[in-house]
């Protein structure tokens, strides 16, 4: 009786969510979950437990999107989008995806590969000169017995597939100890140097140490930023523009900006709990209502769901969507391929953020096979994440992709695990 009683309420929930999804999934086909293999059931049971961390004040409100099988089949706000006014969470809140910029950056970069114009294994001097000539910072004892930063010349140079595979050198300062790092904090160059446009700061960067020589290791970073006026410079447009036309616009990822200076949208802008701002050293949660002039590629997007669940449906259906080609399945297929293996000469580096089991490709952490990883997707599948508690994966084996809109710095490593088992469960067929 208790099993048919269950059976019985998650049909009759499908069918209830059905209306609903068909108005608010940004024009991507829709289901009831049963139909495309998932259980309505256990995706609810995942919803009830964000809803009561809602409740128990451990996070504002979310932002839940599941598809499978070409079609939307999970779409569900919880919680509050602003937990100082009370506004409930809506569908299409706005979130600063911080991370999750970096594979729409590396989707445009590949765009001007297959148009001929950039190729993956030049010198980013060709385009930016001022890396021409880099160092790397080597820490030493000093007299005193504390270490002192000196540098080396580097013996080859960054080439476009090291900024792609976080293999340039380029650091985060705000992301772990180290006098590298901390010469970057020490110049202002965090997330958002809002006084800076993309050349001024990509010029100021250049004049830093690496923290490791090119091509050797996995270090996250602002490679992104620096791919992002490589693309300026290759098509002659800001990095928003050259997006904006050859992406945003023609994808219809109509909220998916660097900022957000216009009144009408700016109260559908999810904020995080007032005590859950920090994102790293010396780093919190930024204000879009703010323009500034940097246009970080590598995390300085917001979006929505429902946008970025487009970007993801274009790549999972290999580079197409409505009847519009954006990239060749062969140039996805290369990017989602592991780029840093062993046989490349790449070792991760002490904060190697894609985990056991993965590699990283071109803009994307890669599963290596099915084990080894604490999780329950198929070898294949790629993922990334933004600090702000953004996440996201595209499992092309189960054909099937999520995204996690939540801002929560501090707990956003349990949601991205939380969401891929309680997710994984709901897989019936």
């Amino acid at each position: 009786m208790k099993f048919f009683q269950r059976t019985l309420r998650a049909a009759v929930l499908g069918l209830s969510l059905a209306a609903p999804l068909l108005a608010a999934a940004q024009s991507l086909p829709t289901a009831t979950p049963e139909r495309v293999g998932l259980s309505t059931e256990r995706l609810q049971m995942l919803t009830d437990v964000l809803k009561a961390d809602v409740a128990s004040g451990k996070i504002p409100g979310a932002v839940l999107l599941v598809a499978r099988q070409g079609k939307v089949a999970w779409f569900e706000p919880v919680g509050k989008l602003d937990p100082t006014t009370g506004t409930p969470m809506q569908r299409d809140g706005i979130f600063r995806i911080y991370s999750m910029s970096k594979p729409i950056t590396s989707v445009a970069a590949m765009m001007l590969v297959e148009d001929g114009r950039l190729k993956l294994d030049d010198p980013i001097s060709t385009y930016l000169p001022e890396y021409a000539s880099m160092t790397v910072g080597v820490e030493k004892p000093g007299a005193d017995g504390k270490p002192v930063l000196e540098t080396v010349p580097a013996r080859k140079p960054i080439t476009v597939q090291d900024l792609m595979r976080h293999t340039s050198g380029l650091t985060y300062g705000f992301f772990g100890p180290g006098l590298v790092k901390q010469a970057y904090n020490e110049a202002g160059l965090g997330l958002r140097a809002y006084d800076l446009d993309n050349a001024e700061f990509s010029k100021r960067l250049a004049k830093l140490p690496l923290a490791y020589q090119p091509g050797t290791t996995w270090d996250y970073g602002q490679s992104t930023d620096v791919l992002g006026r490589v693309i300026e410079v290759v098509s002659g447009q800001s990095l928003y523009q050259f997006e904006k036309a050859r992406l945003f616009d023609p994808l219809g990822m109509k909220d998916t900006t660097y900022y957000v200076p216009e009144p009408a949208r700016q109260p559908r802008i999810a904020e995080p709990l007032p005590n859950d701002r920090n994102i790293g050293v010396g780093a919190d949660l930024n204000d879009p209502r703010i323009a500034g002039k940097f246009e970080s590629g590598g995390g300085g997007l917001v979006s929505t769901a429902g946008d970025y669940a487009r970007f993801l449906q274009m790549l999972l259906n290999g580079g197409s969507l409505d009847g519009k080609r954006y990239l060749g399945p062969r140039t996805i297929a290369l990017m989602t391929a592991d780029h840093s293996n062993a046989g490349a000469g790449i070792v991760a580096g002490p904060l190697y953020l894609p985990g056991p089991g993965y590699g990283f490709g071109l803009g994307f952490a890669v599963r290596r096979n099915d084990g080894e990883a604490p999780y329950p997707s198929a070898g294949g599948e790629y993922n990334w994440g933004g600090a702000g508690g953004t996440y996201m994966w595209v499992d092309p084996k189960n054909e099937m992709f999520v995204v996690l809109m939540l801002q929560s710095p501090k707990y956003r490593t349990h949601y991205r695990t939380l969401t891929r088992d309680m997710i994984y469960a709901a897989v019936i067929k």
